[in-house]
């Protein structure tokens, strides 16, 4: 199943009742930005990945032009870092957000877009009612649990077996 990050403009005091600016990014691989890289990210706004896009591009056709390359060969090269374009698609996408100060509210598993909106605003109104003790499993700014703190379930170490030794090793002193 797809993996959406949820993301929301909370920039400068910015309320969070503004709930049709929330922003659904699948994580995977996008075929758009592979076969269209820069439709794709002029559709998106990615403005400083474009540009980084182009130079890349320009670069990598030059250089390879340069080191006396086949046009096979820059051809290979143009495909791969379209695939890549493809895989890190997502990853630009959050990059620019976090850079315009939107923040990661949540992670949904759903089928699709419709349902994970319909998922995390489910979760997010039990949420704003008091309906659930949970808090958000992302960007919640505290450390993360240790073994050290009393009443969590794995503050015990978990119990050895009755030779000490765990996997196919034969107990210390038996026999072979």
């Amino acid at each position: 199943m797809p993996v959406y990050t949820v993301h929301a403009p909370v920039a400068n005091g910015a309320d969070l009742a503004a709930t049709d600016k929330f922003v659904f990014v699948r994580d995977g691989f996008h075929f758009w930005a592979a076969v269209a890289s820069v439709i794709w990210l002029l559709w998106h706004r990615l403005w400083l990945a474009l540009i980084g896009w182009i130079v890349l591009m320009i670069a990598v056709q030059f250089g390879m032009s340069a080191l006396g390359a086949s046009r096979g060969t820059i051809f290979m090269v143009v495909v791969l870092i379209a695939i890549l374009m493809g895989f890190e698609a997502a990853t630009l996408r959050r990059w620019t957000l976090s850079r315009r100060k939107w923040r990661q509210l949540d992670i949904v598993v759903a089928d699709d877009e419709e349902t994970a909106e319909r998922r995390f605003f489910e979760r997010w109104t039990a949420r704003q009612r008091g309906l659930t003790n949970d808090q958000w499993a992302v960007d919640r700014g505290a450390p993360p649990p240790t073994r050290n703190i009393p009443g969590q379930p794995f503050s015990k170490p978990p119990p050895l077996p009755q030779g000490g030794i765990i996997g196919l090793f034969p107990e210390p002193g038996g026999p072979r």
